[in-house]
């Protein structure tokens, strides 16, 4: 199943990673990526914009990304969620995949092939 992807929303505390993913993104499809710092940011800005695609950091200060991961799905979003994660055991992977996630990318990831990555996720029945 192909989805359209215009908007992603980006989320992640580290201004590095949002202006890397940013770039990568913008830089190598039409996508227009928008990003939080946090997941209280987070749930004002997919309120607001509707994204078709949702990458999420999962450590964060205040909100993680499980934290904000339930808020969204209570605020009725049901888009994609692709978790961002420098912890990829298998176990924790599980567990990211039994919250409900499209799929897990590890950090550090590639950026020349980050979008290509997020598209084997959404496409992929499985998610993964």
């Amino acid at each position: 199943m192909h989805m359209p992807i215009e908007k992603v929303l980006l989320v992640d505390d580290d201004q590095n990673i949002r202006f890397v993913v940013q770039m990568a993104l913008e830089g190598m499809t039409s996508w227009k990526v928008l990003v939080a710092e946090s997941g209280q940011e987070a749930l004002t800005i997919a309120e607001r914009e509707k994204p078709d695609l949702i990458l999420l950091d999962m450590m964060m200060p205040g909100m993680d990304g499980p934290t904000t991961y339930s808020r969204l799905k209570e605020q009725g979003n049901l888009v994609p969620v692709i978790f961002m994660t420098a912890k990829v055991q298998t176990h924790e992977v599980e567990d990211h995949l039994k919250l409900g996630a499209a799929g897990v990318i590890a950090k550090p990831f590639d950026p020349m092939t980050l979008h290509k990555d997020i598209l084997r996720i959404v496409e992929s029945p499985s998610g993964n």
